[in-house]
């Protein structure tokens, strides 16, 4: 885009602001119910066509902005760019692959994957809502169907789109889906390609929802394990000495008064206990796979409070003191928020220094960034090729592609007086953002700042 382009850009922008501060001011109140309803449509309408206008911007981004650009993944950028959830960031991201304009592989133009759609939804005459329901309808056809019929069946549903509901076009599809596949009969292919499980946030109770699909072998192997575990009187964490092996008393069955979901739960729950108790899954960054948690001496002592794990999750001090009875236990000191006495001379960090990284971090250092602990490695903030120690103050954690981005691709790290860790970017990438990364110190933003937290 040229300087011309961008100053018209610039100003078609002012006047939509403009025309936005316009409508926001107008008084409805002597309007009539036919005339509510129809400005609400024309709300609809404008907010329908918005999409289409960072379809282009988006796909453009992934075309041609370089990984020191980005500083990470599409979906991150614009989340930070546009302050809004990495989830929806990575929901326009694709949205955008299927609706935006594409270039082949010699910079022609062609048409989005969903040309019909991407039209209707420029004309303000498909929602979101829609534009959900033909996209899941696309991915999930078959891979037998071909090219046309999958474009013929995408258009039919863009026009049902526009005369009917999402949950009504859904029911549309279904029928549609019974008709190109009434036989059901999917590919391997097929079948990988839908599978997954994504485990939600936690919630403010702790609870956190698991869903996603599973292949016909997952399903096999979880039925069988959840026919022994998850049977009447199994695993069931109301009794004294809850049945792990071998069959439950009739007692501890006529005195089950849990529900089957609630059985398939703790089943699952004991199938993954012994999984880590047995040690048969290895090492992981340097400690054996394991649940490990930090808390402070204070909630210990008061068994109120909670601890947090490797992987980001809040643990109930109940929780805590009931793993505790048999784990091993690490003693971490930490002094003004800084871990003592943990050096020694070698490049790669002790697995005590992972594990009070683990406590002090919790996650990667990099501003804005979700990765819990479990899933970082250990970053030098001064290089080892300096500084030839591997000192406790001179760690943090960092995700792999954070880590990607230090040294030759512009980013710095440097430690703070209080022991946090400071991310420096390249310059070109300077907005005067945070550089220390409090998603996973929540308390933090709770407490007035301190001078010395604030100076370098």
């Amino acid at each position: 885009m040229s300087s011309a382009d961008d100053e018209a850009a610039t100003a078609a922008f002012d006047a939509l602001d403009k025309a936005l501060a316009t409508v926001a001011a107008l008084n409805f109140t002597a309007s009539n119910t036919r005339n509510r309803l129809a400005s609400l449509n024309r709300c609809e309408q404008v907010r329908r066509r918005l999409p289409a206008v960072e379809h282009p911007l988006i796909n453009q981004l992934a075309r041609e902005a370089t990984p020191e650009e980005l500083g990470g993944t599409l979906s991150h950028l614009i989340a930070e760019a546009t302050l809004i959830s990495r989830a929806e960031a990575s929901r326009r991201v694709r949205e955008a692959a299927d609706l935006g304009e594409r270039c082949g592989l010699t910079g022609e133009p062609l048409e989005p994957v969903l040309a019909a759609t991407a039209a209707a939804q420029r004309a303000g005459r498909l929602g979101s809502g829609q534009v959900a329901v033909i996209r899941r309808f696309y991915h999930q056809l078959p891979g037998f169907v071909d090219v046309d019929t999958r474009a013929h069946a995408e258009a039919h549903l863009a026009a049902l789109g526009t005369q009917h509901r999402p949950e009504s076009l859904a029911d549309l599809a279904v029928h549609l889906m019974d008709c190109l596949n009434p036989d059901g009969s999917f590919t391997d292919d097929d079948r990988a390609r839908r599978r997954g499980l994504t485990l939600g946030n936690q919630q403010p109770d702790g609870m956190s929802a698991l869903r996603g699909w599973l292949t016909p072998e997952a399903r096999a192997s979880l039925e069988a394990v959840l026919a022994k575990l998850a049977a009447p009187g199994m695993c069931n964490p109301a009794d004294d000495t809850p049945c792990i092996d071998g069959a439950p008393t009739e007692d501890a069955i006529e005195h089950d008064a849990r529900s089957a979901a609630q059985r398939n739960h703790d089943g699952l729950n004991a199938s993954l206990r012994a999984v880590l108790a047995s040690g048969e899954l290895g090492q992981h960054n340097g400690l054996p796979a394991s649940i490990i948690v930090s808390t402070t001496l204070a909630e210990l002592e008061q068994a109120a409070g909670r601890g947090i794990t490797g992987g980001g999750t809040r643990l109930p001090i109940s929780d805590v003191i009931r793993l505790a009875r048999h784990a091993h236990h690490y003693l971490a000191v930490f002094d003004k928020g800084q871990a003592v006495a943990l050096y020694h001379s070698k490049r790669l960090a002790a697995p005590g220094q992972r594990i009070v990284l683990y406590a002090k971090d919790r996650g990667c250092s990099a501003p804005g960034c979700a990765v819990p602990g479990y899933y970082c490695e250990v970053h030098h903030v001064t290089d080892y090729a300096q500084c030839r120690s591997t000192g406790i103050d001179n760690l943090t954690l960092a995700c792999g592609p954070h880590h990607r981005l230090l040294g030759p691709r512009g980013w710095t790290t440097r430690k703070r007086r209080n022991g946090d860790t400071e991310w420096l970017p390249p310059p070109h990438l300077d907005r005067g953002q945070p550089r220390t990364n409090n998603f996973h110190h929540p308390e933090k933003l709770l407490r007035e700042s301190d001078a010395e937290d604030d100076a370098a």
